[in-house]
């Protein structure tokens, strides 16, 4: 009698298992293509940091040229030797 009730234990958690997979796998693919918010934050957060960097990356090597008399035509060698 209580190896009966072992099986019916074992059935009825299979049955869940089976019941709950499906709910299981879309949960998990939604939050692989959702982005949360403070996760889309970090991303700009990278971003303008990145932006920044190359936009001082590109006044230093203005500032260069200008010290050596080889400014480019888009240098304004006057509002770059003021930094």
């Amino acid at each position: 009698m209580l190896l009966g009730g072992c099986i019916v234990g074992t059935i009825a958690s299979t049955a869940v298992d089976v019941v709950t997979l499906p709910v299981r796998a879309v949960s998990a693919g939604v939050d692989a293509v959702t982005t949360s918010q403070s996760e889309a934050d970090e991303k700009r957060g990278r971003q303008l940091r990145k932006q920044e960097e190359e936009r001082g990356r590109q006044i230093r090597l203005a500032q260069k040229r200008c010290r050596a008399g080889k400014p480019l035509p888009t240098d304004d060698c006057a509002a770059v030797q003021s930094r």
